[in-house]
């Protein structure tokens, strides 16, 4: 009976980390694009290729096709693991389902995820960011990691990772947001539903107002919190100058204006949006369905 039980558990686990991971993997590849465009847009250098055309800007470098990189959104299943521990552990401690426990779920989520998978965004950013002239060979993942690792070392992979644990502030603000809006969602279906039987039963009409929960409290949360984006990029680049995250600040906002530190926030709020509300729904819909 006991190993029945186990095995459940773990056959439950792996389907909803399976389904997060899917969910995750479909938007990254149909939103890669608009990825591309947002990292160009933050960067220091800002290129783009149009037909036979090279444009450039800032410090004049050229710029060239880029090596899509793979699907690393599947790894938003680290989050979502430590987001559901962290939140089951500080209901046991704290208020169930109060702001502060949703606070310090997901900013020890953010952590935790932001610490394990720092190397491969960078990775990720300067595969993004390789100008290369046309005709030239792409930088692959493997060398972009001996180079990382023959100019800046260990330490090489973890730069803007200060600028990632700013941005924990978005990922605290999203979460107290949609779980605010989806408590309210609830206690409106409950007090309608309170004469017709179970108001715990989900239909099509609650994941559709969790999505629009979703995009509505990521929105005003990256609104707020976008410029750690792009000083998180600037951190990234090849050879940049930038060191710290305050000091990259003030930098920008010196040299480019505070306008600078919103470069890109249009494209990413077109990618970032649809896809975070269908993760979101994603990830209800496989609670819901393991615990009925």
């Amino acid at each position: 009976m006991y190993i029945y039980i186990y095995c459940y558990i773990c056959l439950s686990l792996s389907l909803s980390l399976s389904l997060c991971r899917c969910g995750g993997t479909v938007g990254a590849i149909l939103t890669c694009p608009l990825e591309v465009v947002k990292t160009r847009l933050q960067s220091s250098s800002i290129t783009f290729y149009i037909s036979s055309v090279q444009l450039s800007a800032v410090n004049g470098a050229s710029v060239a096709r880029m090596a899509p990189p793979g699907p690393l959104h599947c790894l938003k299943a680290i989050y979502f693991a430590a987001y559901s521990t962290a939140k089951e552990r500080l209901n046991g401690l704290l208020v169930p389902d109060s702001t502060q426990v949703h606070m310090l779920s997901a900013g020890i989520a953010g952590f935790t995820a932001i610490t394990a998978t720092n190397p491969i965004w960078l990775i990720k950013t300067r595969l993004q960011l390789d100008a290369r002239n046309r005709g030239e060979c792409r930088m692959s993942a493997v060398e972009c990691v001996r180079r990382v690792y023959q100019t800046d070392g260990l330490r090489g992979f973890y730069r803007g990772m200060s600028a990632s644990y700013a941005g924990i502030s978005e990922t605290v603000i999203h979460f107290v947001i949609y779980e605010s809006i989806k408590r309210r969602l609830l206690q409106a279906k409950a007090a309608t539903h309170m004469d017709e039987g179970d108001g715990s039963v989900r239909d099509a009409s609650d994941f559709v107002g969790m999505m629009l929960a979703a995009a509505t409290s990521k929105t005003c949360a990256t609104c707020i919190a976008y410029p750690h984006e792009v000083i998180r990029t600037r951190l990234r680049e090849e050879g940049t100058r930038y060191r710290s995250f305050f000091t990259s600040l003030s930098m920008v906002c010196q040299e480019e204006g505070c306008r600078a530190l919103y470069r890109g926030l249009t494209t990413h709020l077109v990618r970032q949006i649809p896809n975070t509300a269908i993760m979101m729904c994603t990830y209800e819909l496989v609670v819901y369905l393991l615990h009925r």
